[in-house]
């Protein structure tokens, strides 16, 4: 909806990811739109050299946030927020809702 505005596809998959879910990490944003990794973290470098966005590595993972510091971080949200009220509701859930607890020590998949 916004790769017109933002040059990429994979820039507003990351964005709204980030948006989101607060934080995440590059690997957790490829496998949830089913795209490849390395544009991914083409799209989150770029966006952390505009500070955009910050990292901080947490164990050997690198996590990625909205940059709190964004002088257009108010504006970048209300923005991000208009765009998911357009989302269907089913994509929309999928999005918002993360699993973040870890799984029982030899509970099966």
């Amino acid at each position: 909806m916004l790769e017109p505005l933002f040059g990429s596809i994979n820039r507003e998959r990351v964005l709204l990811f980030l948006y989101s879910r607060d934080e995440g990490y590059a690997r957790e944003i490829a496998r949830f739109y089913k795209t490849d990794l390395s544009q991914i973290q083409k799209q989150l470098e770029r966006l952390e050299i505009g500070n955009i966005i910050y990292s901080k590595i947490i164990g050997k993972t690198r996590v990625y946030s909205l940059n709190p510091r964004y002088p257009f971080l108010i504006e970048l949200q209300s923005l991000l927020e208009k765009v998911l009220t357009f989302y269907p509701l089913d994509e929309l859930e999928k999005l918002t809702h993360s699993r973040k607890r870890p799984r029982r020590k030899g509970k099966p998949l």
